[in-house]
């Protein structure tokens, strides 16, 4: 018993050692002690938001709001439509935090730090984690302004072994090789699907493959296509390696794509796809996501998921 404790002891302070750039066991624990330090709320549900999707934070009553660039460890985010705040309340009676922006590749962070918030909500104690983001349709059925309910995702950047969970593993967070078959929870799925028809949202509520790319640029026409024949319904530059993460703390995890653009796959087209779009699909869709997210929350603390 003692050999092992020890052999244990060992092992967490050569990972501690070895990753030691910001996002290690510690520094994540240092962060979380820090935020819970300055507010008595408890978080059982965390909320990221994707582009333009910030709002979704404004729902939140009683808040306590920190800057990230505030918040000791923790990344800023860069990007136009993302606030870069982290805002505690509480959600129709429900403690969640919220994610006023997020962090990409593309921004010039490293994996491991961009994903570090998924860490910091598991030390504050967040059990179900709901992903949003905004995305590129590739399904020809869809349209601007659906959203897909993501069932499963393609982590092209893992393909060449771009992985948040690359380096030494510290068990602490999670096991070495965690399963993905279940990525995103089915009961919560089933949940959006049933809460989208008796909000009325059947017409614009769809379900899909994320896939998953680096960014900055959009893709181009060929990369599109093929993206589609792997089976992607939509394509974005963000939540897969949050998922991963998220998945490998134990925390449970829904996402969904605003579809912001149609993906342009016809060397005929004239359209080119830009961030303005996404940012004035999501604005138009602003209400109806609040209330399908507020809903959900409810649901998971009527029915227990959590």
């Amino acid at each position: 018993m003692e050999i092992s404790r020890c052999t244990k002891n060992l092992t967490n302070h050569v990972i501690a050692k070895e990753n030691n750039n910001g996002y290690s066991y510690e520094d994540c624990k240092a962060t979380a002690d820090w935020l819970l330090a300055q507010t008595d709320l408890r978080p059982a549900v965390g909320i990221v938001c994707g582009s333009g999707l910030g709002g979704l934070a404004d729902m939140l009553k009683d808040q306590v709001i920190f800057n990230y660039k505030d918040i000791p460890n923790f990344p800023q985010s860069t990007v136009h439509g993302h606030a870069g705040r982290l805002v505690f309340g509480t959600l129709k009676g429900r403690p969640c935090v919220c994610m006023q922006g997020r962090f990409h590749l593309y921004e010039g962070y490293i994996i491991q730090k961009i994903t570090m918030p998924m860490r910091i909500f598991k030390l504050l104690g967040v059990e179900t984690v709901i992903l949003t983001n905004a995305a590129g349709g590739l399904n020809q059925d869809f349209k601007v302004g659906d959203i897909m309910i993501i069932k499963d995702h393609i982590n092209l950047p893992g393909f060449a072994g771009n992985n948040p969970l690359a380096g030494p593993n510290d068990e602490r967070f999670g096991v070495r090789f965690p399963c993905m078959s279940d990525a995103y929870d089915r009961e919560l799925h089933q949940m959006a699907m049933d809460v989208g028809q008796e909000l009325g949202y059947g017409n614009f509520l769809k379900e899909g493959v994320y896939c998953m790319v680096g960014g900055p640029s959009f893709e181009t026409i060929a990369e599109s296509s093929m993206l589609y024949r792997l089976g992607a319904d939509a394509v974005g530059m963000s939540t897969v390696y949050e998922v991963i993460v998220a998945r490998h703390c134990g925390m449970r995890v829904f996402g969904l794509s605003l579809i912001t653009n149609q993906v342009v796959m016809d060397y005929d087209s004239g359209e080119k796809a830009n961030h303005e779009e996404v940012l004035h699909t999501a604005k138009l869709r602003k209400e109806q996501l609040e209330r399908l997210v507020s809903t959900m929350v409810t649901r998971i603390e009527h029915n227990n998921y959590a």
